[in-house]
């Protein structure tokens, strides 16, 4: 039996922290058994579900690189073949029409509050059959077992048993003749032929009923895991404050999508003490039975820490793409790679980089701190002198640098440091940018070097 893996999202926002790790743990355990990873989006919501949400949710998966392999489906297109199983168990006596009321169900369920019980309905309409004449337009309720044990045997969670007492006749299709959620993704799962239903363990008391109607249609139930949620940092349920925004707001945040791969993979599921897996090793190494009961804990430092290593790993070229706007000028499309080959150890995120990196820039021009101003003041003469220097210079690499501001040093009696933070400041508008003063020198280029040191002499002669 091929393994068929699916991941359906409700298009009623964007695709969150949570979604995307139930998505890559399908999508890792698809490839680990080289089935399929399939997207279906739950779109039968007309109040709540927008076209915008759906655009976010593909955005979400296609940054995170989770394609599935198979064109989506719209649960909505499908509606005809839930209505339609419906009748078949109607038929097969497997379900009934339930003529009871809005008015009824709601005065049963004030009657057991005020009772103090936990409202489980039955209908009288079980074994009833009601004459057509009846001003009230039944649903259709599957029949669930009124005696026994529901077992789900799941890959998580383990066994667990639910007395079939405490199981109702859920309503499958409703007075209008549009299926409920149960129905749809019963239906919808035996259809597109899915052998494990992955998902958050919200949906575990869910598992019960949809069995019921699997072996009411007499279909092969598939293999359950319902994984743990994600919490905030605090050990509370997972909110905005944590984090618990939309992916492609990670994206805007800097993280890398590997970086996101690898930190939701260890949300909930290890492999020993491996903390950084690749892509090639989370397929080669994922299995459900690696994935933890408890639930994990989001957790910024981390992901940072791990985001950190993916863009030292990354070349310089690959890093060039996702800083500026992707138009370099020729002089720019050299200094820049020379320059991201150090200051890529400096960060933890791309908006840093970026930042970092804009000293690199053409014709940047940033703002003197007023303790800048000082030392620049202070040193305005020396900086006039090395105008001088670096205009006779002809050798302009490291190692020309170097010799050419040890000489300077040299004559003037003086060492490096007495004016190379004096250097550095004009050169990049700070006193704390990453790499050294020769580097610094040598990757900016003469041209640009000297428009610096010219435009600091004026606000400071």
């Amino acid at each position: 039996m091929s393994v068929i893996t699916r991941f359906a999202p409700s298009p009623t926002g964007y695709l969150h922290i949570g979604g995307a790790r139930t998505a890559l743990f399908n999508y890792l355990f698809s490839k680990h058994n080289n089935g399929k990873f399939l997207l279906r989006i739950e779109d039968t919501d007309e109040k709540r579900s927008t076209a915008e949400a759906i655009d976010a949710i593909l955005q979400g998966l296609d940054w995170l690189g989770l394609a599935p392999d198979e064109e989506y489906i719209l649960q909505s297109k499908n509606l005809a073949r839930h209505k339609e199983v419906a009748l078949q168990l109607l038929e097969k006596n497997q379900a009934y029409l339930c003529y009871t009321s809005q008015e009824e169900l709601e005065e049963m369920r004030n009657f057991a509050e005020k009772k103090g019980e936990v409202f489980r309905f039955k209908s009288s309409w079980r074994d009833k059959v009601m004459s057509q004449n009846s001003a009230v337009k039944p649903v259709i309720r599957i029949k669930a077992p009124l005696i026994g044990e529901t077992v789900i045997r799941d890959l998580v969670q383990g066994e667990i048993r639910v007395k079939n007492s405490e199981l109702d006749d859920l309503v499958m299709l409703r007075s209008d003749e549009t299926p409920t959620y149960m129905l749809a993704v019963v239906v919808d799962d035996h259809d597109m032929k899915i052998t494990h239903v992955i998902r958050g363990d919200d949906h575990l008391t869910n598992a019960f009923r949809q069995k019921v109607i699997y072996e009411a249609m007499g279909w092969e139930v598939p293999q359950f895991a319902h994984i743990p949620l994600i919490h905030g940092s605090d050990g509370a349920k997972m909110s905005k404050r944590h984090g618990a925004t939309s992916v492609i707001d990670y994206k805007e945040m800097g993280y890398l999508p590997e970086a996101m791969r690898n930190y939701l993979l260890r949300l909930g599921w290890s492999h020993g003490d491996a903390e950084i897996i690749s892509d090639a090793e989370a397929i080669e190494w994922f299995d459900l039975d690696k994935v933890g009961r408890s639930p994990s804990r989001f957790d910024f430092a981390k992901l940072a820490h791990v985001n950190k290593h993916y863009i030292k790993e990354k070349s310089e070229e690959e890093l060039l793409k996702n800083i500026g706007d992707g138009k370099f000028s020729e002089a720019e499309k050299i200094r820049l790679p020379r320059a991201l080959k150090f200051l890529k150890e400096k960060v933890s995120l791309l908006n840093e980089l970026e930042k970092i990196s804009e000293i690199y820039f053409d014709d940047f021009r940033g703002e003197f701190s007023d303790e800048d101003k000082k030392i620049l003041s202070e040193k305005a003469v020396l900086i006039s002198d090395l105008q001088k220097v670096f205009s006779n210079l002809q050798d302009w690499s490291h190692d020309g640098i170097k010799n050419s501001l040890n000489e300077f040093a040299a004559a003037k009696a003086l060492k490096i440091k007495d004016f190379g933070p004096a250097l550095r400041i004009v050169l990049t508008f700070s006193s704390a940018s990453a790499g050294g003063i020769f580097d610094v020198v040598e990757i900016l280029g003469k041209e640009e070097v000297l428009a610096r040191i010219e435009f600091a002499l004026k606000l400071f002669k």
